[in-house]
């Protein structure tokens, strides 16, 4: 990219949610639902010392893309990691299973999910855990009749249970900013020790869970710049793409077989060998 254009463009990772949400959505179509005024507040942090937020973290709007019924959910990453509670969890979940709805009824809604994200709030634990639960049904449902579009930009990207959603969509967008992971680098680091994955080394993680390396190993379906036109156009022409049963087998939740021989193939290493970007892409495969 020229200069001219890194000037000219719109950074979508410097925008907040609400902000990324209205980017996504044709002018003047965005409604907000259950947002900061309804007073949905996690009833749960203010007794572990943290202020909530009137929203809990998630924004949800309703509006089109493209002139198509739309709904677009953004979880806010610079509240609590971007962690999903039991109001934040209900907020995408109910979103998604209204949209299915709208689609039995005659009203052809897709969805559209923000992601920046760590997943499951520490402090609401098992409640979190079961809106994630609820958020991965609904995008099942949901994506029989519209697809479901991920989004993972940065700077948080998106792991835990939260990872599994996005693994569940119909179609995922990634920045080289993003990262996509099930556990974060200081959990694994935590857990296995600073020899097996220094959360520190950024061209080490970026390698191995990065947005490239995701979409050149087939886990990310479209690659862009950080630009809200570029995302936008992106999350348009995926979103308009026609949903039909013969495509179920593209899905990635639907080759698990596939997925599983490749797994195999990964622990067949044994731990005492590295891991590196180049291994990873030989074991899952290059996109061609």
């Amino acid at each position: 990219m020229n200069r001219a254009a890194l000037l000219s463009r719109e950074s979508f990772i410097e925008l907040g949610a609400r902000e990324r949400a209205r980017a996504l959505l044709d002018a003047g179509t965005l409604r907000e639902l259950a947002g900061p005024f309804d007073g949905l507040t996690s009833p749960w942090l203010e007794r572990q010392g943290v202020v909530p937020q009137g929203d809990d973290g998630v924004i949800v709007t309703k509006g089109k893309i493209d002139g198509q019924p739309a709904v677009v959910m953004a979880i806010e990453g610079a509240f609590q990691g971007g962690s999903l509670g039991e109001v934040g969890g209900a907020k995408i979940a109910g979103a998604l299973e209204l949209a299915a709805d709208d689609n039995r009824n005659g009203v052809p809604t897709r969805a559209v999910i923000l992601f920046e994200t760590g997943g499951v709030r520490l402090q609401e634990a098992n409640l979190g855990l079961a809106a994630i639960a609820e958020i991965h049904a609904a995008i099942v449902d949901l994506r029989r009749y519209q697809p479901v579009i991920g989004v993972i930009a940065g700077q948080v990207g998106c792991f835990g249970g939260m990872s599994i959603a996005a693994g569940l969509c119909s179609a995922l967008v990634v920045t080289r900013e993003a990262r996509l992971g099930l556990n974060g680098p200081a959990v694994i680091e935590q857990e296995a020790g600073i020899a097996e994955y220094d959360s520190r080394d950024r061209p080490f993680i970026w390698g191995l869970t990065g947005g490239e390396q995701r979409y050149a190993t087939g886990l990310a379906d479209c690659f862009v710049d950080d630009d809200a036109q570029a995302i936008r156009e992106a999350v348009a022409a995926l979103a308009n793409a026609s949903v039909e049963p013969a495509r179920d087998a593209a899905l990635r939740s639907e080759r698990y077989d596939d997925y599983l021989r490749r797994i195999a193939a990964y622990v067949a290493l044994g731990t005492t060998q590295q891991i590196d970007p180049a291994t990873v892409r030989g074991i899952l495969g290059e996109r061609q």
